[in-house]
C-alpha cells in the first residue's frame, strides 16, 4: 500500500544501524546470562516471626494477660508491622508477627533486631518463672541434602562423635550455608542411692558432681 512503512526496506537502507542494534542485543544477552541465578534452592525472605513463651503452672487467663497481651502491645510500636496473631494455652504463649508486604528484604534483619530489642525492654515486667521469650525467624532456610547415619555395634555417643567429624569436614565445602544435626541424644547420668544411710551417699554424690563440673570446664 502506498505510503505504508516497509520494515525490510528501511532495514536495507540503514544496515549500519541494524547491525549496531543486533550487537547491543547480543551484549545484553551475554550479560544477562552471566548474571543469571543458578542456585538449586534459591533463598527467599519470609516476613514472619514466631515468639514463643512458656510459664509453667500458669492458667490460660494469667498467660494471656501477663504475657501475650504485653508482647502484642509492645509490637504495635513497629512501623513495619502489618498484624499479629496469637495463641494462648495454659502456661504457653505463641505470637506470630507479620510484616507489611511493602517491606524490603534488606530491611528484614534490622526489623527482627528491633523486635528482639523491644521484647527485651519489657522482660522485667514479665512474671517470675517465665521461660523465654524465644524467637524464630529462620523460615527461609532450605536444606538441599539430608543424610541419615546408622552404626551397627556403635553406641549413641560413638555415632555422635563420628557425625561431628563428618560435620566438621562438610563445613569446609565452599558456598555452604548451614549444617544442622537433628536427633542426637544428650548424655545423662542417673545416680540411685538406697534410702538407708542416706548421709554417706549424699556426700559421695556431692563429690561426684564437683568432679563432673571440673571435667566439663
Amino acid at each position: 500500500m502506498k505510503g505504508s512503512f516497509n520494515l525490510s526496506d528501511w532495514a536495507l537502507k540503514h544496515q549500519s544501524f541494524v547491525w549496531y542494534l543486533m550487537f547491543v542485543a547480543l551484549l545484553m544477552g551475554v550479560f544477562s546470562y552471566m548474571n543469571l541465578g543458578r542456585e538449586e534452592d534459591p533463598s527467599f525472605t519470609i516476613k514472619t516471626m514466631v515468639i514463643q513463651t512458656r510459664w509453667p503452672g500458669a492458667t490460660q487467663e494469667e498467660t494471656l494477660k501477663q504475657v501475650t497481651d504485653r508482647i502484642e502491645k509492645k509490637l504495635e510500636e513497629l512501623d513495619a508491622l502489618d498484624y499479629v496473631k496469637s495463641y494462648t494455652r495454659p502456661g504457653e504463649s505463641t505470637v506470630f508477627v507479620f510484616l507489611k508486604d511493602t517491606t524490603s528484604a534488606k530491611a528484614i534483619p534490622e526489623i527482627w533486631y528491633q523486635v528482639r530489642k523491644k521484647i527485651d525492654d519489657i522482660r522485667g515486667t514479665f512474671p517470675q518463672g517465665l521461660q523465654g521469650p524465644s524467637f524464630n525467624d529462620e523460615f527461609g532456610d532450605v536444606f538441599g541434602s539430608v543424610y541419615a547415619f546408622t552404626g551397627d555395634g556403635l553406641s549413641m555417643r560413638q555415632l555422635r562423635d563420628y557425625v561431628e567429624q563428618v560435620r566438621a569436614e562438610i563445613r569446609s565445602v565452599p558456598g555452604l550455608g548451614k549444617v544442622e544435626m537433628i536427633g542426637q541424644q544428650d548424655e545423662v547420668i542417673y545416680l540411685n542411692f538406697p534410702r538407708a544411710n542416706w548421709r554417706p551417699w549424699a556426700s559421695i554424690s556431692a563429690r561426684w558432681c564437683k568432679a563432673c563440673n571440673r571435667r566439663t570446664r
